[in-house]
């Protein structure tokens, strides 16, 4: 392993943290005696391009400093290549981290753990989600979430948990169930009417909600979360339960575990680990082992 490592960095993840917390992280590494090369960017293509670039390098590990959308960024770049990928979460909702049990806006800890993974050759073999040539480490949300998160990311004068709280609020008031036609594992196609279907190859998103609270990142299957036909008050009952992964046993809630997915809805946008996947159709495929990320004991 080279003792040269790359630092990709988003400074302006959870609202300035990711440039505050570039530095303790590079501390930590240095002082473990690694070389840190910093990556930034002029916008996501010209660092994903940098990122790229450095794997191609042989860089000794791609250690991601910001929120979901940078670890997106890092999962297009180390995916398939065998490059370690660490974590400093220190974005708004930190979703990725959070499915790993990894640290949350603790720059200095993570990067310490890091270190050490490093040194010791400790990382987890996970999988990921593919769509068309596009990666996912957390969920794809199609339906009343997908409105959602578009609402919420919208919105800029709050921020965190309380901003999809709000976001919920105003799609509410134009909520209806969505006509789906799925087809799984390659099997038959299936026509329901659902408020969302959820993709999960991790357990969280929108900053800690547990839609696919059973999925596991390292058993080459995705866990679904189909959410059935509600009637608006119905869901504002059950939605609230998706914090703490309760919702599964709701009956309007079924979930299937497989290897890939085909969904089709009109007028509909996915997202993955928080952005945007574009429009249905699409397939995603569960390719299990995709990434090594840094894990401590």
């Amino acid at each position: 392993m080279t003792s040269e490592i790359t630092l990709f960095v988003n400074p302006t993840a959870g609202r300035g943290r990711g440039a505050h917390a570039a530095q303790p992280a590079a501390s930590a590494l240095r002082d473990a005696g690694f070389s840190v090369r910093t990556v930034l960017g002029e916008d996501a293509d010209d660092a994903l391009r940098r990122a790229r670039e450095a794997v191609a390098a042989g860089t000794g590990a791609l250690i991601a400093v910001g929120g979901d959308g940078l670890m997106s960024l890092a999962l297009q770049a180390v995916a398939g290549t065998g490059t370690p990928l660490g974590v400093v979460a220190v974005g708004t909702g930190n979703d990725f981290a959070r499915a790993l049990g990894l640290p949350i806006r603790d720059p200095a800890a993570a990067g310490r753990l890091a270190a050490r993974a490093l040194k010791d050759g400790d990382h987890r073999e996970i999988d990921l989600g593919r769509v068309g040539d596009r990666w996912f480490g957390t969920v794809l949300a199609s339906g009343f979430d997908s409105r959602v998160n578009d609402r919420g990311n919208r919105m800029r004068l709050v921020g965190g948990r309380f901003k999809y709280d709000l976001a919920i609020l105003a799609e509410l008031a134009a909520f209806k169930p969505i006509p789906y036609r799925i087809r799984l594992d390659g099997g038959e196609v299936r026509e329901i009417e659902a408020t969302l279907i959820a993709v999960g190859n991790g357990t969280t998103y929108g900053g800690g909600m547990r839609i696919c609270a059973e999925a596991e990142m390292d058993d080459g299957l995705f866990d679904v979360t189909v959410v059935g036909e509600c009637t608006r008050t119905e869901l504002l009952k059950v939605f609230p339960k998706v914090y703490k992964g309760t919702h599964l046993t709701h009956p309007a809630v079924t979930v299937h575990r497989v290897s890939s997915i085909e969904l089709v809805a009109a007028g509909v946008t996915a997202y993955a680990d928080g952005e945007p996947m574009g429009s249905l159709p699409l397939t995603a495929t569960c390719v299990p082992g995709a990434v090594r990320v840094l894990m401590g004991r």
